[in-house]
């Protein structure tokens, strides 16, 4: 997690913004905009509604990337919402993914995968790319790090703590979600009175003890919902080597003072994300009109985006000191 801190340290702020585009958070006319754009270049008119998405979510995003550089050190896609426009959703997450690169963020890919033996190692490629014919590994997704689910255990964990050691990757497992329904499963009491969050813990800490930074921290990272703060408080003194991804603050409940807890005494170690708060942040501030143009509606978008981040910013900073 040597770069992702570097960053943090960087711009003083241990936060995350999620780049989640749906039609709910980008706005209308800039979807409608790009319709006769697209029109004019696909066969089939059935491909014209996913096509003029993809276009629009691509320029949203990057307007909400120009906005937070330089106050925020990392975003996170959420790979689905780009998977639901077919061939185009995939181009447009990986252009997102390069574009934010270039701006000098880590880049975080929120595809969550899960499996075993060649297929794990095939998903594992988002993190090692593929082998050109020079042998250099062609770096096809752009990403800094991924989130994995461990549910299949360590055989389904490995190709991606091989690929993440290779490329000089990191990867984030899932050990206690923020949705309600995690308890269903997370928080079974085992056969020694231990939770299965817990033992997941344990295995990611284990995961990645061979991965060791010069930050203390390993490749190998957790995902811990800010929607539990003391469970948060008590798996960092459990995993004082995983450096946390924290999702679940404000759209979702969670505050700067439950994340506190999940910090080190340094006030390292973990990073939090906001999504809907920071990119559906325009939507709040009272200055949109549906008559507006395409251009003002995205200007509007990337103010609102910055200010947003800028108070996450302050929040976590005034909480932490």
């Amino acid at each position: 997690m040597d770069k992702l801190i570097e960053a943090i340290n960087t711009t003083h702020n241990p936060s995350v913004v999620g780049l989640d585009p749906t039609d709910q958070v980008v706005p209308a006319q800039l979807i409608d905009s790009f319709h006769e754009e697209v029109a004019d270049q696909v066969d089939d008119p059935a491909e014209i509604p996913a096509m003029q998405r993809a276009v629009a979510y691509f320029e949203f995003n990057r307007a909400i990337i120009d906005a937070i550089a330089g106050i925020v050190p990392a975003v996170k896609p959420q790979i689905a919402m780009y998977e639901a426009l077919g061939p185009a959703g995939i181009d447009t997450y990986e252009m997102t993914c390069e574009y934010a690169q270039s701006q000098g963020l880590y880049v975080l890919g929120d595809i969550k995968r899960g499996d075993i033996g060649s297929t794990a190692a095939a998903y594992a490629r988002h993190l090692g790319g593929l082998n050109a014919q020079d042998g250099d590994a062609l770096d096809l997704w752009h990403e800094d790090a991924v989130t994995v689910n461990p549910y299949l255990g360590t055989d389904g964990i490995t190709p991606f703590v091989d690929a993440a050691k290779a490329a000089d990757k990191d990867l984030f497992v899932l050990v206690r979600t923020s949705n309600p329904s995690s308890k269903e499963i997370q928080e079974l009491e085992l056969a020694d009175g231990t939770r299965l969050y817990e033992r997941v813990a344990d295995l990611v800490e284990q995961w990645g003890a061979e991965t060791l930074g010069a930050s203390g921290y390993t490749r190998v990272g957790a995902v811990v919902g800010a929607t539990h703060p003391e469970q948060g408080k008590q798996l960092r003194e459990r995993m004082p080597h995983t450096f946390f991804l924290v999702p679940g603050y404000g759209a979702q409940g969670g505050t700067a003072q439950d994340v506190a807890g999940m910090f080190d005494a340094d006030g390292s170690g973990a990073i939090v994300n906001s999504s809907r708060g920071i990119i559906g942040a325009w939507r709040k501030n009272g200055g949109y009109d549906e008559s507006m143009s395409a251009d003002d509606a995205l200007a509007l978008v990337a103010t609102s985006a910055r200010d947003a981040a800028i108070a996450m910013r302050d929040d976590l900073e005034a909480t932490l000191a």
